[in-house]
């Protein structure tokens, strides 16, 4: 049996103004497992970036239950939530997110000399250029950001996503300012990860990168409809 890295029971978001209620997750039920490659997909406002959310620690539900390896993390305070992301997910946006005045390097790093316990130097040089290697970008270490593609900014973004040896990888519509080669190039990587043991959830539009994931979970109105049985998972 796999260890269950994330583990989601009941769980339900809304969002309330003074005149409204919109019921944006509905007793949503998501067991991930270690070495899973699961994709979200559905139409626009059915719920995915508000799940996405959920799963990292950006915003808490209104109801229901979120584990992270066996951790209770649903009802965290904001620094404890902050504290828990750092060092349990590893995100992957479509917008790259890097610093353009720090080297890719330090770009990588940072997730490691932003963690609670400090890290050695030596440390986090090994785990970096582990990393840049891991996604074929060490000859690119002392380059800035805007010195880089597209494709090739988001192999680093996807470095620093892995270097605090996350839980999970937290993957948002990672093609979505991409080519479709360098996006082809990019689902290559996460696929070849995968394979080597990472855990990955990944929200994305594009059907053809939903089917490379191993299990698709398609979400209309705030639900899930289709939920994969324990079998399938394992």
């Amino acid at each position: 049996m796999k260890n269950i890295k994330i583990q989601m029971n009941n769980i339900s978001k809304v969002f309330e103004t003074d005149e409204i209620e919109t019921h944006a997750l509905k007793d949503i039920n998501v067991t991930i497992y270690e070495g899973d490659y699961i994709s979200i997909s559905g139409p626009s406002g059915c719920g995915k970036s508000t799940l996405l959310s959920i799963l990292g620690l950006l915003d808490m539900p209104t109801k229901g239950e979120y584990y992270i390896e066996d951790q209770n993390v649903s009802s965290l305070s904001l620094d404890q939530a902050a504290e828990m992301r750092n060092s349990k997910i590893g995100f992957i946006f479509q917008s790259f997110n890097l610093i353009d005045e720090l080297s890719v390097f330090d770009n990588v790093a940072l997730p490691l000399r932003y963690q609670t316990k400090k890290v050695t130097k030596e440390t986090i040089t090994n785990r970096v250029n582990e990393c840049l290697s891991l996604v074929g970008m060490s000859h690119r270490a002392r380059h800035k950001p805007n010195q880089l593609s597209g494709g090739q900014q988001q192999r680093i973004a996807i470095a620093r996503a892995l270097v605090a040896n996350p839980a999970i990888l937290l993957v948002d519509e990672p093609t979505g300012n991409l080519d479709s080669n360098s996006g082809d190039q990019v689902m290559d990587v996460l696929e070849k990860l995968n394979e080597q043991g990472t855990t990955i959830c990944m929200v994305t539009h594009d059907p053809r990168y939903a089917d490379m994931a191993k299990i698709q979970l398609k979400l209309l109105d705030g639900a899930i409809l289709t939920t994969p049985t324990l079998q399938e998972a394992i």
